[in-house]
């Protein structure tokens, strides 16, 4: 498939580039509204956008390069090539959070209710740049035949775009996507909820995303690896403890949720 989205002859916007900015607009203009209502100011809203995504890819980057050394080892330059893809979400949430933390610490920010307005942008900007693996031929799955792919009912672009290395592939970046939807409603459904306490939408999140990674690893066929352990289940997995733990310490606050950050 053609990865590119506009070509101006001295540079070109590919697919891959353009869902992942989508996802970075609607997830903050989410996140924008969200946190407004509950009195962030404009400047450490813009603050946190800015270098919350920033930190965010690097991280990502910086996660994908390290399960993949021997490859960039051999070709460093293709190291800040992030346009050609490989970016890993783990990577940019563990790098994000850390971010989080000190800058919510250093502003005097409730980081639980923080993480609660962003987790809701962060599930829909992950259902999105799903889409930009989609068009860069990446987190597919098993080798499937052309006739299952064409009973899943599923538009032609998708049957031929899931032709790599090959072979027809398992459309798990469609499954994850899906999920993550799923996800973003749940949560939006939640937040609407009386007497919803601090931290529950993160902890929810947490849970949520955690199980759906540990299931789509299992269609996935090019997942990075720790030996003979796909890393993005044994995170995720930690992800899921981290959530259910959060979970109990909130049940056990009595005070609800403030309305200000």
């Amino acid at each position: 498939m053609d990865r590119v989205l506009f070509d101006f002859g001295i540079f070109q916007i590919k697919w891959y580039s353009f869902f992942i900015l989508l996802a970075i607009i609607i997830g903050g203009i989410l996140f924008y509204k969200e946190s407004s209502k509950k009195g962030l100011s404009n400047d450490d809203i813009v603050d946190i956008i800015f270098y919350g995504v920033l930190i965010g890819i690097v991280g990502a980057r910086i996660y994908y390069v390290l399960f993949n050394l021997d490859y960039y080892l051999k070709s460093p330059l293709e190291i800040i090539m992030v346009w050609n893809g490989g970016l890993a979400i783990h990577g940019g949430l563990i790098a994000t959070l850390l971010f989080l933390i000190f800058y919510s610490k250093k502003k005097n920010i409730n980081i639980l209710l923080l993480l609660d307005i962003i987790v809701i942008s962060v599930i829909i900007a992950q259902a999105i740049g799903r889409w930009g693996n989609f068009f860069n031929g990446e987190a597919f799955g098993r080798v499937i035949s052309l006739s299952k792919l064409e009973n899943m009912h599923l538009p032609k672009f998708i049957i031929n775009g899931m032709y790599i290395n090959g072979s027809y592939r398992e459309p798990t970046f469609l499954y994850e996507s899906i999920l993550n939807i799923i996800g973003f409603i749940i949560l939006l459904v939640v937040r609407k909820l009386k007497n919803i306490k601090t931290g529950a939408l993160t902890s929810i999140y947490l849970i949520w995303y955690g199980l759906v990674r540990i299931i789509i690893e299992i269609f996935r066929s090019d997942s990075l690896m720790l030996g003979p352990i796909k890393i993005a289940q044994l995170v995720s997995l930690i992800f899921i403890i981290s959530g259910i733990i959060l979970l109990f310490k909130i049940k056990k606050n009595k005070n609800y949720q403030e309305d200000k950050l």
